[in-house]
């Protein structure tokens, strides 16, 4: 199932995940996006994609529409340490002001950013209904934005859909390259690996994630529109590498042999998420969502722009 004929908003949407939804959303719908130009760039959307350069504080966000992704976020535990308050007015008041503002506009459904760090450290798959906690400015905020949401669902009926994202990639042969030092480590490492730098390994390791490809992503932000869904639905795979794996598979696609550099993680233990895991069943039941592309397609799809040529 897909979205069409539909107006729709992408908040965030000149950024890595938000780029890739309104683009695939355009080819059947009216997308616009905004977005601050913090991490995103509007050179990584498509031509037919409505561009707003606007912060989701300000007043008079075009939300006149069928359906708002709200995808806009300061989005790592850097960026929240270094500044809790603002942290905290992007992630909390941004959201809140964006669903209130479509809401006066009559739009009833949104589709909106968690996280699955919230978690904690899991090898266990993580269902939805297991207890959370909070450790981090960046958490705390995304737990925040998963409340105001209910509050929307409870008292105004909107459909509010959180999805917790886990390790989203798509390498920065796609819309990453922007993010840099924020992009995600797959995309990091192939470009350290392809150039003949060591990729650099917090601890030994042996962390590992569920890396969900970023099309598997859009298409579970999609169809959590398409079905009104309501409440807090995990998007990953269900299957989780460590580091160290991936640099040996990246070595492996690239033909390159370069050793990765271990260093001391600069996170503190009590905070740092050694390991996640998905439990996804939840919005596969619900609209028959799969992760389609498995780690071993997605290795290669990162590396492409390095082979291919």
């Amino acid at each position: 199932m897909t979205l069409e004929g539909h107006a729709v908003l992408v908040t965030g949407g000149a950024g890595f995940i938000g780029s890739n939804l309104a683009n695939h959303l355009s080819e059947s719908n009216d997308v616009t996006v905004v977005d601050d130009c913090y991490l995103g760039t509007p050179a990584n959307l498509a031509d037919d994609v409505e561009f707003v350069e606007a912060s989701v504080l300000e007043d008079e966000l075009p939300t006149d529409v069928d359906v708002v992704f709200h995808l806009a976020a300061l989005s790592s535990y850097a960026m929240h340490e270094d500044d809790p308050t603002t942290g905290a007015r992007v992630n909390v008041e941004g959201f809140v002001n964006v669903v209130e503002q479509a809401r006066q506009d009559g739009c009833e459904t949104v589709v909106y950013a968690s996280t699955s760090s919230i978690y904690g450290s899991r090898t266990e798959p993580s269902p939805e209904d297991m207890a959370v906690s909070v450790n981090t400015g960046y958490e705390a905020s995304k737990l925040a934005r998963e409340r105001y949401g209910e509050y929307f669902s409870n008292h105004y009926e909107m459909s509010m859909a959180g999805m917790r994202f886990f390790s989203v990639y798509q390498g920065y042969g796609g819309a990453e390259e922007h993010k840099g030092e924020y992009a995600n480590v797959i995309a990091q490492f192939a470009d350290d690996i392809a150039n003949g730098e060591s990729p650099v390994l917090y601890g030994d390791g042996t962390q590992t994630r569920d890396f969900t490809h970023v099309s598997d992503i859009v298409r579970g932000l999609e169809l959590a529109a398409v079905h009104d869904l309501d409440g807090i639905y995990n998007l990953g795979t269900g299957e989780a590498y460590d580091f160290n794996t991936v640099v040996e598979m990246i070595n492996d696609e690239l033909g390159t042999d370069v050793e990765p550099e271990y260093v001391e993680n600069p996170i503190p233990e009590s905070v740092y998420v050694h390991d996640t895991c998905a439990d996804a069943s939840k919005i596969r039941d619900e609209t028959n969502w799969e992760p389609q592309i498995d780690f071993e397609e997605g290795i290669r799809r990162v590396c492409a722009q390095y082979t291919d040529g």
